[in-house]
């Protein structure tokens, strides 16, 4: 069920960007829903490698910079759909905060 939030989170972060920002292109429903797999698959695989890799900046940071690792994973999965762009580091880093934020939101509190 966190997998599936997580996936309604991204769909409708970059969706709701793509309202907001003109840089943010989404080419077709089917290529929105695939970047969604996409960008799920690179958090589960590469995400860890990339927290591990930058541990010393992200003490440093209070955590902060983990923000930073969400733009890229978000940034990796962009290069791998094709029929969307989200228009650079920036917006990734933008769409990285709303995802978190709705992921937070739709996550059942027990």
């Amino acid at each position: 069920m966190k997998l599936f939030i997580k996936y309604i989170s991204i769909v409708l972060a970059i969706y709701l960007m793509s309202f907001v920002f003109n840089s943010v292109y989404i080419g077709s429903l089917g290529a929105l829903l695939i970047m969604g797999m996409v960008l799920l698959l690179v958090n589960l695989i590469i995400k860890p490698f990339l927290m591990l890799i930058t541990l010393p900046a992200n003490l440093l940071t209070l955590g902060l910079f983990s923000f930073i690792v969400n733009a890229w994973t978000i940034m990796i999965a962009d290069s791998l759909v094709e029929n969307l762009s989200m228009g650079g580091f920036l917006n990734s880093l933008i769409a990285a905060f709303i995802i978190t934020i709705l992921n937070n939101l739709f996550q059942d509190k027990d």
